[in-house]
Formats: C-alpha cells, sequence, structure tokens
C-alpha cells in the first residue's frame, strides 16, 4: 500500500496542472475535512466535535464536509467498540478516490504547535492527489484570534471571580515555542480587565507551581477550574478535575470546576468557521511568502 501511494504522488508531481482557484471549481468537487485529536467521552464529542461539523456544514450547504481524528490510541478504543473513525490521511485519500479535487483542512486545534505542525505536513504529503489543498489556522493564530477569546472567555466566566476568587484556564501545553501563546493569553486578560483570570498548562508553561505562586500573591480563596482545551476528554476529568483540585484544595482552595470544552461555545466555533472561509478565499501564506511580503511593502 505504501509503495502504491507513492507512486502514485510521484505520478501526480510528474503530471499535475496547475491549481484553479476554489471560485473556480464546481461545488460538488469541494470538500472541508475537520480534524480532530479526537475523544473516548461520549459527551463531550456530541457537544464539541459533532456540534462544530455539523456547524461546517451548515456554514458551507454546498460542499461536502468530512472529519478525521489524529489519535491512534483514541481510533483504537473507539474501534474496539464499532465507532470507526479514519486518520487525515485515510480520509484524503477517499476524498481523492470520490473525485474530490479542492479541499480546505481545519483542524481543531488550540494554538499552532505540535499537532498543527503535523496536520500542515500531512496535508503537504497528501497534496499530489489534489488540484488544491489548503489548511486553516488553529484557535489562536492571529493577535486578533487571542483577543476574541479573551473577550469570549471573560464574559462567559466573569461570574466566578470577584474580590477573593479566581478562574483557572489550564490547557495541554507543547514543547514548541508555540507554548508562549498561552502567556500571551494570560497577560491579555490582565490587560483587558479581567486580572482574575489565570491561564497555566498541563505540559508546558505556565506551570502548576508558577500558577500557585500567583494565587498566593493575589489572596485568592475560590478557585474554579476551566479547561482551556477543545473538548473536555480526559485532560480535563482527570488531570484538572482530579489532580490539579486535589494539589489546589490541599492548599486551602476552596475549589470547583466546570468541565466543558471550548469547542462548546458556539462563539469559539465561529472563530475556526471564519478560518474556513479565510482558507477558501486564499492560501495561508508560509514563512517565506510573508517575508516577501514584507519586503515589498517597505521598499
Amino acid at each position: 500500500m505504501k509503495h502504491f501511494i507513492l507512486i502514485i504522488m510521484l505520478l501526480c508531481s510528474v503530471t499535475g496542472t496547475k491549481a484553479l482557484d476554489f471560485n473556480d471549481c464546481p461545488k460538488e468537487r469541494i470538500a472541508i475535512l475537520m480534524v480532530h485529536f479526537g475523544t473516548t467521552f461520549d459527551d463531550t464529542r456530541s457537544l464539541t466535535i459533532d456540534a462544530i461539523n455539523a456547524k461546517a456544514q451548515e456554514m458551507f450547504p454546498d460542499v461536502k464536509v468530512v472529519e478525521a481524528y489524529t489519535s491512534r490510541i483514541i481510533i483504537d478504543r473507539l474501534k474496539k467498540r464499532g465507532i470507526s473513525k479514519p486518520t487525515p490521511q485515510e480520509a484524503l485519500l477517499r476524498l481523492a478516490a470520490d473525485g474530490f479535487t479542492h479541499v480546505v483542512v481545519q483542524g481543531t486545534n488550540i494554538i499552532d504547535g505540535i499537532e498543527a505542525e503535523v496536520l500542515r505536513n500531512e496535508a503537504a504529503r497528501m497534496a499530489p492527489f489534489f488540484t488544491e489543498i489548503r489548511v486553516g489556522r488553529p484557535l489562536l493564530y492571529s493577535i486578533e484570534d487571542c483577543e476574541k477569546v479573551v473577550s469570549i472567555l471573560s464574559g462567559r466566566y466573569g461570574r466566578y471571580t470577584g474580590k477573593s476568587s479566581a478562574v483557572l484556564l489550564i490547557g495541554h501545553g507543547t514543547s514548541t515555542p508555540a507554548n508562549a501563546i498561552y502567556s500571551q493569553i494570560d497577560y491579555m486578560f490582565s490587560a483587558n480587565g479581567a486580572p482574575a483570570f489565570h491561564v497555566a498548562t498541563v505540559e508546558g508553561y505556565p506551570t502548576y507551581n508558577t500558577t500557585l505562586a500567583r494565587l498566593k500573591a493575589q489572596h485568592v480563596k475560590n478557585v474554579t477550574l476551566v479547561p482551556f482545551m477543545f473538548v473536555a476528554g480526559d485532560h480535563a476529568r482527570n488531570d484538572i478535575g482530579v489532580e490539579w483540585r486535589g494539589q489546589l484544595e490541599q492548599e486551602g482552595y476552596k475549589v470547583s470546576a466546570v468541565l466543558e470544552g471550548l469547542g462548546q461555545l458556539s462563539e469559539i466555533q465561529d472563530i475556526y468557521i471564519e478560518h474556513i472561509k479565510e482558507a477558501f478565499a486564499a492560501p495561508v501564506p508560509d514563512a517565506m511568502s510573508r517575508k516577501k511580503s514584507y519586503i515589498m511593502e517597505n521598499l
């Protein structure tokens, strides 16, 4: 199978034609691939993954919308339960076989970290099978994206803040420089008049200890934990709802948790939809393209 795919890719790279804009392509040959890390929890999947898939289809009724999962562990666990979820490669090959020529791949990643980078690389490998394939941006890509999210979350969870009460948004974290976006969001809450909001990560920075120090410095007594993740799955229920909650309670805090994923919020879903629209309008420029544009603007 691998050798067959390689041969097809080589042939396509030699005989490929000039890419046509999405506006020049018949709608029946255009598809949107929604890509999710995935979850084994049915309730949060229905409220987040299934919900945004449905919204994408509603917003783009003339094109086909399909989904894929990136976590092999989750795919295997769901398969044992009789639930089949394709990988991005499998979904794209199926779309190509069905005659789709133009595809927008939209992940539900929060930051432009490892998962987003892998998705772009995978889409690039599948490019020879299509006339045009574009990858939409993750949730937090531009300053405008971040400002929108800060506004949405401060409005939704502001009722949990007060003189001695704080909201702690906990993300997954990553090992790449993209992890800095969490500190940026944390700063933006304070800059936008919501200093009782704090952002931490399970596997990155800010850490539990750095966040604990800030809670103590602000003399916080009540903490509300909220996942800064697309789905409220295993990390939300165990790392946040059990481990972080237990540690904070041992420190003497009164702790509550709102275990809902960002993907449940309609306003958050709308940001992803906007990123799909942007991808339809034009390819997301790479670093070299942005550099050339900057040079031309400043000549």
